[in-house]
């Protein structure tokens, strides 16, 4: 019975995230710290173990789709697993001071939150042309897989959630080739980060792969929900709930439980 609410839980981070465009990494991480009740660094290793299945099964699906630029998505991913070796490195450090993670991740997710309600009340993101590559030179794009890449190996958060909206607001992308080029790079990361948090002894193995797959397969009718709602409005109340778990992360770093 506890796996079949992983699997629920996977699956309805996987349908929200396909509907908002943001994956399912941001849905999963507060469910598994606080719903789970999962120490900060083992929360951070399950999460990004589990998104190696989402975001595989995106980047797949948007590689038949032809909404991939190979030659981003392969300097993003090479410059992006370079920074998860460091952030990983640096995670190390980190794993045993819960609260210093949670601080962390507190703040991220303040990011989502605004990131989410802007997106939402002024219409969504930017549409921009079509276009079958991603502007930008190589090394505005490597320095970007870099920077991500270090930040996923430190929170586990980093494909829908930064890396998206960085290729389309700081480079200029389409929203689709975002999306797509996204995956196909963070699909290494995901893999690199999620080796390390393995090594570390961070991940409930069970856990992850049964939130994965339930989140690969709702990312698939997510997708296809996005006619039927209003992803503004939703942006919206999602960016209002994640300024809760913001609050609600910041808040453990001095002890405080809201």
């Amino acid at each position: 019975m506890e796996f079949v609410i992983y699997l629920i839980t996977g699956l309805l981070a996987g349908v929200i995230g396909g509907l908002l465009g943001t994956g399912g990494c941001a849905l999963m991480m507060p469910v598994v710290r606080f719903g789970f009740h999962f120490d900060p660094a083992l929360a951070v290793g399950t999460t990004l173990t589990a998104v190696v299945f989402t975001a595989a099964a995106g980047a797949y699906q948007h590689i038949k789709m032809k909404n991939v630029d190979r030659t981003t998505a392969l300097r993003i991913g090479a410059s992006g697993v370079l920074g998860v070796i460091l952030g990983s490195v640096a995670f190390g450090y980190l794993k045993d001071y819960g609260r210093i993670i949670d601080l962390i991740i507190g703040v991220a997710f303040i990011i989502v939150a605004l990131r989410m309600l802007f997106e939402g009340l002024r219409g969504g993101m930017p549409a921009g042309q079509e276009a079958t590559a991603v502007p930008g030179s190589t090394a505005a794009k490597s320095g970007l897989g870099a920077s991500i890449g270090f930040l996923t190996g430190i929170i586990g958060l980093g494909g829908g959630y930064a890396l998206v909206p960085s290729l389309i607001y700081f480079l200029g992308s389409p929203v689709k080739l975002a999306i797509g080029t996204s995956m196909a790079a963070f699909v290494w990361m995901a893999i690199v980060g999620s080796a390390f948090k393995l090594y570390q002894q961070v991940v409930n193995v069970p856990v992850a792969v049964t939130l994965g797959i339930g989140a690969a397969v709702g990312a698939v009718f997510g997708a296809k929900l996005v006619a039927r709602f209003n992803p503004n409005l939703l942006k919206a109340l999602f960016g209002l709930l994640f300024l809760y778990v913001s609050l609600k992360y910041l808040l453990l770093f001095v002890d405080v439980h809201i």
